[in-house]
């Protein structure tokens, strides 16, 4: 495709000037890690749709910005057609006031892209949540972020008209008319009324003020508020993108996320953007690894972010039968990559899957870069911006091998990354930030070249017979066996030991018809002499599937409460 030739004397935008040439030169990670920081530099005004898509629209107008395919129909949206609908988008918004929030359920089409842009060009907080929310979900988080304005499916709006009667402004997003509810407008009409009427000026937003809204994926309880500025995720992303997922003007970039994680905001939306790149979207309504595959055969997508579940599927498939001929770079983040499937990975494709680890609540904190020494299970070096510590309960500083509470200092300056708190929850902003750190709720130690080992979600350690145990690492033995597709860990209740650790896991297909007992033996001596023996699943649950959350993380706290809750049950019986 003639877009994806290396383009020449173009404009860069700059935030990000020369962001392609030091990547690959051979540099230490404390100047590569400086030199993007110095880059990294607050502004007072701010605002990702005048400073970034602007830029792009103006110099390369036709260069395309998104490239959609559901595997037959391919659907193309230059810089300059995404700019011209978000103005026009964001000029019918502000007739006469634009939103103030608005919660946007769409899934992988133009329109997803159109509505974050324009929210930043006419000032309008953007929340975006999957189209899988059920309406309770829907009114849990209307009434907790007072959206003004919901934008959504046909399908969605049906399900949702009674609960959205008091939002002042509901819009639906179909090419067919039938679709079109009363009390509802339709999103083609909006942007069709605005059509030759000169566009609203860009809003001057200050880099501090909201631009986005997410809820946590839930991996522990109830998601919590994060709102992102302008600055966090239009400049704190420079760090992601030149450290990590290292994008170049005439990449085609595919990110395997929902719409409604905030992974899709990273790397479907502002780094693609900011790097003048095109985003890659497949959409077809349910991920397939067969599938993919083709995709990755037939389309130049050069660079591949996808979460674990995903490399997991992908290599239980004949890769050799897929050769992926314009795949340059692939990444991984969510939670961590089972060593095992980075070697198949790696042995079929030639190419290494680089981690990194980032939350809801801040852009990319740790990761691995292009000429850093590989080591399998580490999620890396911190990120651009970052300064990152372990501590212990009495919040002291540990040195190397030391398990303990992952943390960013502030003390030092604080990232332009991080979030600045819970929106309306003082309670849960305070238990994240104290003492000069903000603590992001998993356990890891740091080994003595500096690269950090995540060991779990804190809630997620077990203790059994006085011994810890991360259930990442037990995992990762389990997966090494033919017959583990996946796996979760869990602590499980024992009257001698108090807990012991217990696998749930998704067998292979050639597995599934094996004996249950012979194989929960054989997993059991092979994770013994994989790992130290205390740290062997006494306890082993076939299941079919795991539970997760939108974003692909296993809810392990869903796994962990059914096991104690039995407990509970047993002990009200008795």
């Amino acid at each position: 495709m003639a877009f994806l030739r290396s383009a020449r004397n173009l404009f860069r935008c700059p935030l990000h000037k020369g962001c392609h040439s030091t990547a690959t030169r051979s540099v230490t990670y404390e100047s590569f890690k400086s030199e993007i920081e110095q880059q990294m530099t607050p502004k007072e005004y701010f605002n990702f749709a005048r400073d970034i898509v602007a830029p792009w629209a103006a110099t390369k107008p036709g260069h395309p910005a998104l490239f959609f395919t559901d595997g037959q129909k391919e659907t193309i949206v230059s810089y300059s057609d995404l700019l011209l609908q978000a103005k026009t988008l964001a000029t019918a918004l502000r007739d006469p006031q634009p939103p103030k929030c608005a919660l946007v359920l769409l899934p992988k089409v133009p329109a997803w892209w159109v509505v974050n842009v324009a929210g930043s060009w006419c000032g309008t907080i953007v929340s975006c949540g999957t189209t899988m929310l059920t309406p309770r979900d829907v009114a849990h988080r209307l009434s907790k972020c007072e959206a003004d304005c919901i934008i959504c499916t046909p399908e969605l709006a049906a399900s949702l008209d009674e609960i959205t009667k008091s939002v002042p402004l509901r819009i639906i997003v179909s090419d067919n008319q039938e679709d079109i509810r009363a009390g509802w407008i339709c999103y083609n009409e909006l942007l069709e009324s605005c059509r030759g009427r000169s566009a609203q000026p860009c809003v001057a937003t200050r880099a501090d003020d909201i631009a986005q809204l997410f809820f946590t994926s839930g991996t522990t309880g109830k998601p919590k508020m994060v709102p992102h500025t302008q600055a966090t995720y239009g400049i704190g992303h420079i760090g992601t993108m030149r450290y990590w997922l290292d994008p170049r003007e005439e990449d085609m970039i595919w990110n395997i996320s929902d719409t409604g994680w905030a992974k899709a905001a990273w790397s479907s939306l502002y780094i693609p953007l900011m790097a003048g790149a095109t985003a890659f979207i497949h959409q077809k309504p349910r991920f397939d690894a067969k599938e993919t595959l083709r995709a990755l055969c037939e389309y130049p997508v050069t660079v591949l972010c996808a979460p674990p579940t995903v490399y997991r599927a992908l290599v239980q498939c004949q890769l050799s039968q897929f050769p992926l001929r314009a795949l340059r770079h692939c990444v991984s983040a969510g939670e961590p990559l089972n060593p095992e499937v980075m070697h198949t990975w790696t042995k079929n494709t030639g190419l290494q899957i680089y981690e990194g680890f980032g939350q809801t609540e801040t852009t990319l904190l740790c990761g691995v870069r292009k000429g850093m020494k590989l080591k399998f299970g580490s999620m890396g070096k911190p990120a651009p911006g970052y300064n990152l510590k372990v501590l212990n309960e009495q919040q002291q500083e540990l040195p190397p091998y030391h398990e303990g509470k992952l943390a960013v200092s502030l003390k030092q300056g604080y990232p332009i990354g991080l979030f600045k708190g819970y929106l309306w929850d003082e309670q849960r902003t305070s238990e994240a930030f104290r003492d000069g750190y903000y603590f992001t709720g998993d356990r890891a130690y740091y080994d003595d070249d500096g690269y950090f080992w995540f060991v779990g979600r804190a809630d997620d350690v077990i203790i059994s017979s006085g011994y810890r145990i991360g259930p990442f690492e037990v995992e990762s033995c389990l997966q090494e066996h033919p017959a583990v597709a996946e796996s979760a860990v869990v602590s499980s209740p024992d009257e001698l030991r108090g807990e012991v650790v217990k696998a749930f896991v998704v067998l292979a297909e050639d597995f599934k018809h094996q004996q249950a007992e012979t194989l929960i033996a054989d997993l059991q001596n092979h994770v013994k002499t994989a790992t130290a023996p205390y740290k062997y699943p006494r306890k082993i649950e076939f299941v079919d599937s795991l539970p997760k959350t939108v974003s692909g993380k296993i809810r392990r706290i869903e796994l962990r409460a059914k096991e104690w809750g039995k407990t509970m049950l047993s002990l009200i019986c008795s």
